[in-house]
């Protein structure tokens, strides 16, 4: 039997173990159970006494890892099989989205007042993020345990001023770098437009900026499960995905392989959220916001909870990107709406649709619709907004996506 040893922050929550068939097993420590004040790892681990087991335990602790492509290629630097969850996590569980590390059984977390980094020079830099799409979180380098989900190429790392670090054993990170992928040129840019663009008409998102590392556009995204105290301290704020939290793992991110329906994620906030009316309305707000702008992959993993002073709450926005932005890639939304098959066919009626089986009222929802569409066309030409993409062949692209979509759903609001 092999076991790791799960912590949130520095309180251990419990054993994940792997018997001799691979088979995955969760269990709480007793003395986390009957902590005052202790959470779930995940609303589909409930605190309890008994084990979870195999596709109970396997969605929140696999969909910790990254998605497809990273994922097989951090597995054959391991020198270990892609479906070997455990293995993986073993190796690069240090430092997770949210507050979760896992550590081999009996090796203690480091001393709270050690944080070992590597401060990176701009060559180092450069290097690392040259290297992250064949070596993806920098997978098996000496004391570096990463691991963060998605399909993309990313790294956290520590950013204090000018400096960028490297963070090492389960030191907490601050900032992810996400470096522009070779086939969708111009990604980082429309990311920046899109999260900027969130931002100006009042949806939660972290700051985002673009930084040229070695000539290479890159995402510079501000974590928005770390906090620093007073002290300088970073700590980690508890999170988990809408799959990790529904139970559906990672592999069916998507509602046409299986995965969570929007009712199902309304249907979730509604009875787990501990501020019901605000979450499920700025969730709305999100899944109308992806629609406007033209992503068709907001799919399960691309919401998040935050666990914090005792609340569940809908976690910042991330990942918004006009995906229609490349011809190649679907026009089938990710979770549909109303069973519209493609993002562009997407009409009042499927909205009308949607509200009615997530038993929300139209006439507001209609509304919401109505004056985001006039907050986004008023956005889209702020003078700021070309200043932050820093690509004026891609803003002029995916202004005019947007710019035509809001139009088009405005005048058949009308």
């Amino acid at each position: 039997m092999k076991r790791l040893t799960v912590y949130l922050n520095r309180d251990t929550v419990g054993m994940l173990t792997q018997d001799a068939g691979g088979l995955l097993a969760f269990r709480y420590a007793p003395e986390w159970v009957q902590k005052p004040g202790a959470i779930p790892l995940s609303r589909s681990l409930p605190l309890r006494k008994e084990p979870f087991r195999g596709k109970h335990a396997r969605p929140f602790f696999a969909g910790i890892l990254p998605d497809e492509g990273p994922r097989q290629q951090i597995a054959a630097v391991l020198g270990v099989s892609e479906s070997n969850d455990f293995a993986i996590l073993e190796r690069i569980g240090g430092e997770c989205a949210g507050a979760v590390s896992l550590m081999p059984e009996g090796a203690p977390l480091p001393d709270a007042n050690e944080h070992p980094v590597r401060r990176l020079s701009e060559p180092e830099l450069e290097e690392v993020v040259a290297e992250l799409p064949r070596r993806p979180l920098l997978a098996g380098r000496e004391g570096v345990r990463l691991s963060l989900a998605g399909a993309q190429g990313k790294l956290p790392v520590i950013i204090d001023g000018s400096a960028v670090c490297l963070p090492l054993g389960n030191t907490p990170s601050t900032h992810i770098i996400k470096p522009e992928p070779e086939r969708f040129p111009g990604l980082v840019a429309a990311e920046v437009l899109c999260m900027t663009l969130a931002q100006a008409v009042g949806l939660a998102v972290p700051p985002v900026s673009r930084r040229l590392i070695g000539g290479k556009p890159c995402l510079v995204v501000q974590r928005y499960d770390r906090t620093v105290g007073p002290d300088g301290m970073v700590r980690r704020v508890h999170q988990e995905d809408f799959c990790q939290a529904m139970g559906f793992p990672p592999e069916r991110k998507y509602q046409q392989e299986g995965g969570p329906l929007l009712r199902d994620c309304i249907t979730m906030l509604r009875e787990w959220s501990t501020t019901p009316v605000l979450d499920i309305r700025d969730f709305l707000n999100g899944i109308m916001f992806n629609m406007v702008i033209g992503n068709a992959d907001a799919h399960g993993k691309n919401f998040s909870l935050l666990y914090r002073e005792g609340e569940r709450r809908l976690a910042p926005f991330y990942d918004l990107v006009c995906t229609l932005a490349w011809p190649e890639l679907s026009r089938t939304p990710a979770m549909k709406i109303g069973q519209s098959d493609s993002i562009n066919s997407i009409q009042p009626a499927h909205w009308q649709k949607m509200t009615k089986e997530a038993r929300l009222g139209w006439p507001q929802v209609r509304e919401r619709l109505a004056s985001l569409c006039r907050a986004v066309q008023a956005a889209l030409h702020e003078p700021s907004l070309r200043q932050a993409t820093g690509d004026d062949a891609m803003f002029g692209r995916v202004v005019d996506i947007i710019d035509k979509r809001s139009s088009s759903l405005l005048q058949a609001l009308a």
